[in-house]
């Protein structure tokens, strides 16, 4: 009685509150607590519920969830039963980047989409250097065509310096022509991890990125600004890396395809051929196939020379390219500033130091060299006006 009474007249309910005393159990479910000063009561979440969100929750959270209430007659307790779990303040964050793409939409920024080359022989991306995005894009890069480069620009892609070094990145990819094409992305997340991907700076150096970009922010229900001003939205990392390369599979699909179609043009000739012969004399039948082989000879001459020549042409301008490519690397490689006689200088614990104003006298140093590394201890300190 006590459970028909209370299930039947708590439905619907939308609770916030604290999460306390999270486990998720080998089977898949969620048990917690969500508490605020006053209250607290316990709360379940099965798996197929589980399996619809894209985060998951820890001790300290403050979540906004919808269910009913549920009672457990063996214990005589009742909680809670989730359904949907949203972080709080969710829903503003939200409402604000539904009206930041209406503003950029405005302005036509998610128009004008510049074509995604169909074979790059190389491909940036823009990710974090340690997250699941960039291990799924090698992965899949790797199996389908390995011969392709990959040139890895890390970047924070979550936090408040996020924006900026996404940014920055797209920017030095234009810079230096480092790739035909670049990846922009990261795994998947709660609504505030993705905000960088929505941050001005980022829309802003993707309209203005003259370098294709394929916008792959999250999994398939998770979207960005990104998403829409991208050349290409790709639902995930993955999915972007199959884009840009072509499969071993596909290209040898395509050889047997044109070799079929080699041999067929080849058999009809011959039986043109046949044909022909069948209708002359011996003797003048010998006579055309020597013509026939004499101006074959000569096509095939032909032919060579040109051939040697544009392959001395292709190999000259692909020298070229990897000498200007040789050079930009160069110039922006770190080491090769250092080997010229500039050091870098930072606090012990790793951050450099730009600004006579961040040091102090009497502080331990270290200084990278161009071999090597040194330790000191700042004896003086002299600002620039």
């Amino acid at each position: 009685m006590l459970k028909q009474t209370l299930e039947s007249s708590f439905f619907g309910l939308l609770i916030e509150g604290e999460v306390s005393n999270f486990s998720a159990s080998s089977s898949g479910h969620w048990y917690f607590n969500l508490k605020d000063k006053d209250s607290m009561i316990s709360a379940t979440m099965w798996r197929n519920s589980v399996m619809r969100l894209g985060f998951v929750p820890k001790d300290g959270d403050k979540v906004i969830v919808k269910g009913n209430i549920s009672v457990y007659p063996p214990r005589g307790t009742y909680q809670i039963n989730c359904t949907s779990m949203r972080l709080s303040g969710e829903g503003d964050i939200l409402a604000m980047l539904e009206e930041r793409k209406r503003h950029y939409a405005e302005l036509g920024w998610f128009e004008n989409k510049k074509p995604i080359p169909a074979r790059p022989e190389r491909v940036a991306v823009i990710t974090s250097g340690t997250g699941a995005a960039l291990h799924d894009i090698l992965q899949v890069t790797g199996r389908r065509n390995a011969g392709l480069d990959i040139i890895i620009l890390p970047a924070q892609v979550q936090g408040e310096e996020a924006a900026a070094q996404i940014a920055a990145r797209i920017e030095e990819v234009n810079m230096f022509g480092l790739a035909p094409v670049m990846i922009v992305g990261r795994g998947g997340g709660s609504v505030e991890d993705l905000l960088p991907f929505s941050d001005d700076l980022v829309i802003k150096a993707i309209h203005e990125s003259e370098v294709p970009v394929i916008s792959a922010v999250g999994h398939e229900v998770d979207w960005a600004i990104s998403d829409f001003v991208a050349d290409l939205r790709a639902p995930t990392p993955s999915a972007a890396a199959e884009l840009v390369c072509l499969s071993g599979m596909e290209q040898l699909e395509k050889v047997n395809a044109i070799k079929s179609s080699m041999f067929e043009t080849v058999r009809g000739k011959l039986r043109t051929v046949r044909t022909a012969l069948e209708g002359v004399g011996t003797r003048a039948s010998g006579r055309l196939v020597a013509n026939r082989i004499s101006n074959a000879r000569f096509a095939i001459d032909s032919h060579a020379r040109e051939l040697g020549s544009s392959i001395k042409t292709v190999l000259s301008e692909k020298h070229h390219t990897l000498t200007v490519q040789k050079n930009i690397f160069d110039l922006v490689n770190p080491k090769a500033v250092l080997s010229r006689g500039y050091s870098i200088v930072s606090t012990l614990d790793g951050h450099t130091i730009r600004d006579s104003k961040d040091i102090e006298k009497g502080q331990n140093i270290r200084i990278r060299l161009g071999n090597g590394k040194a330790g000191a201890q700042v004896t003086e300190v002299e600002n620039e006006v």
